[in-house]
């Protein structure tokens, strides 16, 4: 029982998140905790860092892809090509990972969790510089 705990309680987070509906798809927002634990528990997803590449480079949540907000429009994403694959989403403070995970609703991509942004991070951080 002790083991089934935290999985319940998980699982009831993630129930409690808000969704978002585009007009083709969804996309789930979920608190940094939940991303964290979604993190340890999943194996197959990518981390999709929607900052520009300057804020990239000074710091980013290990192994992230960065792929900017405002070069998210309705081309194919070749960093992205799996459709159904977990892509969890942050910025700097929240906003621009909303709106880039909109997006990628609307582009088809059917399993998309925006976590905030890199300010509420309390993980380890690796810079480029």
């Amino acid at each position: 029982m002790k083991k089934l705990l935290p999985l319940i309680l998980f699982v009831l987070m993630l129930t409690g998140c808000a969704g978002t509906t585009g007009p083709t798809g969804t996309y789930r927002s979920i608190n940094m905790d939940a991303a964290v634990a979604m993190m340890e528990q999943e194996t197959d997803y990518i981390i999709l860092d929607v900052r520009r590449p300057d804020e990239y480079a000074t710091g980013h949540i290990p192994n992230a892809i960065n792929l900017p907000n405002e070069t998210i429009g309705t081309a194919e994403i070749s960093v992205l090509p799996r459709k159904d694959q977990l892509i969890m989403v942050y910025c700097r403070s929240g906003r621009r990972s909303k709106e880039a995970s909109e997006k990628l609703a609307k582009q088809g991509y059917t399993n998309v969790v925006e976590f905030g942004g890199i300010l509420d991070w309390k993980g380890h951080i690796v810079s480029d510089e």
